[in-house]
């Protein structure tokens, strides 16, 4: 039985499509630029690979300029809702190699939902970041979380993922990890 701790050296964070023309409609948007970007540092700490996507950018606009980046990222255009669809995306994640999604972005119903489930479906241990994710409304977002859940994948807030990827206090990745969180 899969209880889902995630293992560093087989996990990736994929942060989907939060973007410019989207987000001002999102429900608790700042919460989740806040989470996404906590995400991104802690994967940089904990040196995760990074996947970031963005929807159509010529209609939705590029990732927002709040989302801290980093260097060397890649952002990976797509059309397909799933991001397991568009073949970008799925040979970046192949290149990769790795078993375990850590997922967030938006929109919990669509995008997300739907990258979820192809990614179970395909095999990958999923952790979907509740705190890291919305829809227009909190209603869609609730209901895409349940359905997710019911699919097999884990559900986790920013602070669970980060230090279930951590194994003792006191290293500096805690020390960081911690501070992040604070």
């Amino acid at each position: 039985m899969n209880i889902g701790i995630p293992q560093r050296q087989q996990t990736a964070l994929l942060v989907i499509d939060v973007q410019e023309r989207l987000m001002p409609v999102i429900h608790e948007q700042e919460k989740v630029l806040t989470n996404v970007n906590k995400l991104l540092r802690g994967a940089e700490i904990l040196g995760l690979e990074t996947i970031i996507t963005e929807q159509y950018p010529k209609g939705l606009g590029n990732t927002c300029k709040e989302v801290e980046i980093g260097e060397g990222k890649t952002i990976l255009e797509k059309v397909c809702f799933s991001c397991l669809k568009s073949e970008p995306v799925s040979e970046q994640l192949k290149l990769t190699n790795k078993k375990t999604l850590v997922i967030c972005g938006v929109e919990s119903h669509i995008c997300v939902l739907k990258t979820t489930l192809d990614a179970l479906n395909q095999g990958y241990e999923v952790h979907v970041v509740a705190d890291a994710v919305s829809s227009r409304t909190a209603e869609n977002k609730q209901l895409a979380i349940e359905r997710m859940r019911q699919a097999g994948a884990f559900i986790v807030s920013v602070e669970m993922i980060l230090f279930m990827m951590l194994h003792e206090a006191g290293t500096e990745e805690f020390k960081a990890i911690s501070k992040l969180i604070k």
